[in-house]
């Protein structure tokens, strides 16, 4: 996956996309940061967690320029999210979601921390936590 980052940016800078340059040279200085300070050769997987974070970052962003009225910083930080977005691996749906949320639940976990510590590791890097919280909680709040 980083091979593929290298080559959109050597893309972007030919085709001089000042935007992309910029995002994704950003993108892989955290990568190179994230495999420094794990001292280790990563995986795709890590890749996808900096990935995550870069958008969980922009969206956090996002509320604070629209708050502070600044809607085009905004708008091109929404921008960046939604590129970095389309790098992430197939998304799993919720249904599926709420499938593994109920075996967990059927399989014994009885709150909220078991039920994502039994979930959360089948759908790394291709569901959010957020949404599996959501939907544990759902499922739990139905079970009482």
């Amino acid at each position: 996956m980083r091979d593929r980052l290298r080559a959109a940016l050597n893309t972007a800078r030919k085709a001089q996309d000042k935007a992309n340059i910029l995002l994704l040279g950003t993108v892989l200085a955290d990568i190179e940061n994230h495999a420094i300070a794990l001292k280790r050769e990563l995986v795709d997987d890590d890749v996808v967690d900096v990935l995550r974070k870069a958008i969980k970052r922009r969206k956090e962003s996002v509320d604070a320029y629209e708050k502070g009225g600044r809607l085009e910083l905004a708008a091109q930080e929404r921008a960046e999210a939604s590129t970095l977005e389309a790098w992430l691996p197939a998304q799993v749906g919720d249904d599926e979601l709420r499938d593994a949320v109920r075996a967990a639940i059927a399989s014994g976990a009885a709150n909220l921390g078991a039920v994502m510590g039994k979930v959360v590791p089948q759908f790394k890097g291709r569901a959010d936590g957020s949404t599996i919280n959501r939907l544990a909680r759902e499922e739990l709040g139905a079970k009482t």
